[in-house]
């Protein structure tokens, strides 16, 4: 019970240096709007690897080669093949494929006819820009197609149109995509300058020494350091996620408990990277530079404004090291999917894993640098 009291004065006195600071209000209240203006400016959004299903219903001459020209371009990836949507749909949840291509039994029909045939496109819309392009790169090879078909026949409609639905984000609005990730970059930057500057904040000042001669054991100091930042920044993602759900209005799916557990699991991988950072800093500028060093790299490589699967392939094993690109994965599922906990778990169980690693560092560092 003591052991309670003590992590309890430590917190009640972090919480007190955080809201009196100049500095520290910044870091609480600055990042947000700083987030949303610089990132929209950042990032590329060209695609090499668009990955599909197929669901061929014509079998036909002509269906073979519309889909001979599809995967001849160099970019359509056929992943599988399904027989219908349901069968096709587990892998566009589970994003094996970006998106499901249907060409009808009629397809052939009526381009003989001179009917104009269909083609039906289901995309993922999670990611609005990706299924853009990909969508913009069907449309060229749609017209090609078109292109050849009316060098051997005279025709008055277009030998074939596309038929376009998008699942999770109906109008590819890039607003849906962006802004629920940024809520996790957002929540990484304020958590860790706060949980690396508290014990650079105590190096600098000369109270150090004088915490280390009090009562406290290094596991309580180390409580008593990170679980302010913990609360602030679940504060802080609550107050991004009304302002997403209800200022931007982008629609949420999921129940509330997932996307708390998904904050929860998340801020404490974030406090203990920021702890890595404090216990190797001695001042709170060394803490503060580190912190940017370190959540840059984390930024580009989140996956939040270019796709993770189109960077090379060392650079993607290299990302599973980082929280924020399983944050940013489970907060848009959350969001436009409706995901489940269960659901979540292959990116919660990194995001763990990572919290648990980053503190166990951040604590046998501690004992050996104090």
């Amino acid at each position: 019970m003591n052991v309670f009291f003590r992590i309890l004065a430590l917190i009640r006195k972090e919480l007190g240096a955080i809201f009196k600071d100049p500095r520290s209000r910044f870091v609480v209240l600055g990042p947000p709007i700083l987030q949303m203006i610089v990132f929209g400016y950042a990032g590329t959004f060209d695609l090499n690897h668009i990955p599909y299903v197929l669901i061929d219903q014509s079998r036909s001459s002509e269906s073979v080669r519309f889909i001979s020209r599809l995967d001849g371009s160099g970019i359509f990836t056929l992943v599988a093949t399904a027989g219908n949507i349901q069968q096709a749909r587990p892998l566009l949840d589970s994003r094996r494929a970006l998106m499901i291509l249907q060409i009808p039994r009629r397809f052939q029909r009526d381009i003989l006819t001179g009917r104009t045939a269909q083609i039906q496109v289901i995309a993922d819309g999670r990611n609005s820009n990706t299924a853009a392009l990909a969508i913009g790169y069907l449309h060229e090879i749609i017209d090609q197609f078109n292109s050849i078909l009316e060098q051997t026949r005279r025709r008055g409609a277009p030998p074939a149109f596309l038929s376009i639905r998008s699942w999770f984000n109906p109008d590819l609005l890039s607003r849906w995509q962006m802004v629920p990730g940024m809520i996790g970059l957002i929540t990484m930057l304020a958590v860790m300058i706060l949980t690396a500057m508290s014990v650079a904040r105590e190096r600098e000042q000369g109270t150090f020494d004088q915490l280390l001669v009090t009562p406290f054991t290094p596991l309580e100091i180390m409580a008593g350091k990170t679980i302010p930042p913990i609360l602030v920044g679940l504060g802080q993602s609550a107050v991004i996620f009304l302002i997403v759900r209800y200022w931007f209005d982008v629609p949420y799916y999921g129940a509330a408990s997932t996307i708390i557990l998904c904050f929860l699991v998340f801020v404490i991988a974030a406090a203990g990277l920021g702890l890595l950072v404090s216990s190797i800093s001695s001042t709170m500028q060394q803490a503060l530079l580190g912190t940017f060093v370190l959540v840059m790299p984390c930024a580009l490589l989140s996956g939040l404004a270019t796709p993770i699967s189109n960077m090379p392939r060392i650079v993607r094993d290299i990302t599973r090291i980082n929280p924020l690109r399983y944050d940013v994965q489970a907060v848009r599922e959350a969001f436009l999917q409706g995901a489940t906990i269960h659901q979540l778990m292959p990116e919660l169980i990194p995001m763990a894993m990572i919290a648990a690693a980053s503190l166990l560092l951040a604590s046998w560092l501690f004992r050996r640098i104090q």
